[in-house]
Parts: C-alpha cells; structure tokens; sequence
C-alpha cells in the first residue's frame, strides 16, 4: 500500500510515518516507480507503534525496545514500562473514586465531607509511600 493509505489506515498524517522512518520505528518501504509501497509486516509494526503510545512510552524508548539486543533486554524495557503503568492505573482508580463519591455526595461543601477528605488522606498516603519508594 502507498504511505497516504497507511497513515490513513490508521488516522496519521504521512508525515508522522515519514518522521518514525527517519527515527528508525519504521523499515523504509521498498520504492516502486519511486514511491513507497508499505506491508502488512508495516501495518503490525505500525500498531505496535501506536499501542506503546498509547501506554506512555516516548518515541526513543519504543525503539529501544524494538531494537533491544535479546529477548532478556527487552523484558527488562517492557518490565519498567509495565511498573509505570501499574502506577498510573492505581492514580487513575484512586481518581474515579473520588469522583464517584463526589457525585453521590450530599454534603454541601465536599472538602469537609467526612468520607472525602479520608479518601483525600489516604491516596496522599499512597502517594508518599511511592516517593518514598522512589527515592531510595
């Protein structure tokens, strides 16, 4: 398939798979009649692309991890990637309980609601132990 109907295929600009070629993400396409011609091994690496974007990687760090050495190397990559993410779900859960309590709430200023602010407490709680974790 040409580039335009790559990057459509996944709502991207040309360009941004031109800017992961120049990058290394992406193979350079074989060039027919001088332009490029993309595979399905394209698309499957074009999703992966997208996947690990989508999960809070950088750009350098989707390479490292497409061009780690050996199987062990990259474990070790994904196995960072996934702690972070680990992190960030409990953030994100934390959050919507708090949300969901706010919107059964009954207490006209919420701040001093009894259960919210032990809600508040505790996801501080958490948040220091993770620096505290962090630090060491």
């Amino acid at each position: 398939m040409r580039i335009g109907e790559l990057a459509e295929r996944f709502d991207l600009a040309p360009h941004v798979l031109r800017h992961w070629e120049s990058m290394g993400l992406l193979t350079p396409a074989a060039r027919v009649n001088g332009r490029r011609r993309y595979t399905r091994d394209h698309v499957i690496r074009v999703m992966t692309i997208i996947r690990a974007k989508a999960g809070g990687m950088s750009l350098e760090q989707i390479r490292e991890v497409l061009d780690a050495a050996g199987q062990s190397e990259r474990r070790a990559l994904l196995r960072q990637q996934h702690t972070e993410l680990e992190r960030r779900l409990a953030e994100i859960s934390a959050s919507k309980r708090l949300i969901e309590h706010l919107m059964e709430c009954t207490a006209d200023d919420f701040t001093q609601c009894p259960d919210y602010r032990r809600m508040v407490e505790s996801a501080a709680e958490l948040q220091n132990l993770h620096e505290d974790v962090c630090v060491i």
